[in-house]
């Protein structure tokens, strides 16, 4: 008998009306691990804090973040930016940290915000190994053993548990109203958000030489089409980001985060679109040479919110500037 164990926890288990996409007698080939939250968990939020040019300051303070990131990327018109991104299990905290703090974010222009508050039967989280947590994960400190739903086209569809009993098919498109040098995107149900990162701090010698020369580059380019041409394929927009520290300084950590108007055309991509197919190979070249033996550590998450999970605003941003990009056609005066 396996001992893996369900990406999806007991007390989410619900009736399946929607068929799993693993294998018959699926073995997976390799470990990987989720995050497990409290039972008391009910819903997490997720805010990007952009700032185009200048990094400024965070905007943290009173009922902050549980759990927070800074990163920088070069953007589609390629203006360096910050993004300060927090975590909290704590929506009346968040609630009340925007109301004092985070609604006068966008008071200066070339700023923006977006923000997910998802149920937790409405994402996922991945990791490769053991041990140092990303992303929403950092939320808990609990990992999952070894499970099965991995390593095979539509794991990630298996791993989320509202998937159980629904299609999470994606309704409309988004639209823009304008006020001024502020926009407020409104959502459409089920967008899509991805955050798939790698952590190449504990690699050395031939096993760091063969990331950065030969996997990292062939990541790269597909960052750069999604970010660039993604749109054509359901790509709402994409940031290929690096981790900074504290001061500002780069870490050997990067991840992309992208939205998609389905997570359809997310799996889509991912099973055969060419520069995704280039990323699994070298991907799994590299991790066939180093074997049990790999430092790296890759891990992703993955959230399918419903219309009224999601908030997006812009301020003094250019028109490709995250999901302005693909509403501006449609925006109203």
């Amino acid at each position: 008998m396996s001992d893996l164990e369900s990406a999806i926890p007991d007390h989410l288990v619900g009736p399946r009306s929607c068929p799993r996409r693993t294998p018959a007698s699926y073995e997976p080939p390799f470990p990987s691990y989720v995050a497990r939250f409290p039972v008391a968990t009910k819903q997490v939020v997720m805010a990007y804090f952009g700032i185009q040019g200048t990094p400024g300051e965070s905007p943290w303070g009173d009922d902050g973040p549980a759990s927070r990131d800074r990163a920088r990327y070069v953007d589609e018109e390629g203006i360096d930016t910050t993004v300060f991104i927090g975590y909290w299990d704590d929506v009346a905290a968040f609630d009340r940290w925007y109301l004092a703090t985070g609604n006068a974010w966008t008071d200066t222009v070339g700023r923006f915000v977006e923000v997910l508050r998802p149920s937790v039967d409405r994402y996922e989280t991945l990791f490769s190994s053991t041990g140092r947590l990303e992303g929403v994960a950092t939320l808990t400190d609990s990992l999952s053993g070894a499970i099965e739903e991995h390593a095979y086209w539509g794991g990630v569809r298996d791993r989320i548990p509202l998937s159980q009993s629904d299609t999470l098919e994606s309704t409309g498109m988004p639209t823009v109203v304008r006020d001024g040098d502020r926009v407020r995107v409104v959502p459409h149900e089920n967008i899509c958000l991805i955050r798939s990162g790698q952590d190449w701090a504990d690699t050395e010698g031939a096993e760091r030489e063969m990331y950065l020369r030969d996997v990292e580059p062939v990541l790269r380019a597909g960052m750069d089409f999604l970010r660039d041409d993604g749109l054509s394929i359901g790509c709402f927009a994409n940031r290929y980001m690096t981790v900074v520290d504290e001061d500002g300084h780069d870490t050997d950590k990067s991840f992309g985060m992208s939205w998609w108007r389905s997570l359809a055309e997310l799996e889509a991509w991912a099973e055969s679109h060419p520069t995704h197919v280039d990323i699994f190979g070298a991907a799994l070249r590299y991790l066939s040479t180093m074997g049990p033996a790999a430092a790296l550590r890759l891990y992703h998450e993955v959230t399918v919110a419903g219309a009224d999970e999601q908030f997006f605003e812009y301020n003094g941003c250019h028109e490709r500037t995250g999901l302005l990009r693909t509403a501006a056609a449609r925006s109203t005066l």
